[in-house]
């Protein structure tokens, strides 16, 4: 792939905040996406990087989620702050790598993300419930880099 934008199609990447903000109509917590090329560094420390540069360790109950994507190197990192590990169940994200990655493989890259936010969302709702004057902390945008 020669480019960030062939990974999803404008409709596709709308469909996906659309996706966003359905999972955090309940929820306090925060969802974002990061798509780039590739990264020279393991997939994981490079996603804690991002999180940190979109300013997603800033939230107030420490309850953000990234799903860090890596189109040329075939990766991608479900990254959650400190708040959301503290109270998901062990092997959580594994589950939820393992839907976003079976969708992957047969190159449906946006039902994959899609269904990885919605659950995400699931567990977001159920630690952390929307309460009145809660707001929107963070964009529900795709960043790319």
């Amino acid at each position: 792939m020669s480019k960030i934008e062939d990974f999803l199609s404008a409709k596709e990447e709308q469909e996906i905040i659309s996706a966003i903000r359905t999972a955090e109509d309940n929820t306090s917590g925060e969802i974002r996406v990061h798509i780039e090329h590739s990264s020279q560094k393991d997939a994981f420390e490079r996603a804690m990087e991002v999180f940190h540069y979109l300013k997603m360790d800033n939230t107030k109950q420490q309850n953000g989620v990234l799903i860090y994507v890596a189109v040329d190197d075939k990766s991608f990192v479900i990254y959650g702050d400190k708040g959301i590990n503290d109270v998901v169940p062990n092997g959580f994200w594994d589950a939820t790598k393992d839907v976003i990655q079976s969708h992957f493989i047969h190159g449906h890259f946006k039902k994959g993300l899609i269904e990885g936010i919605l659950k995400a969302g699931e567990q977001l709702e159920t630690h952390f419930p929307w309460i009145h004057g809660d707001i929107n902390e963070l964009p529900n945008d795709i960043s790319k880099g």
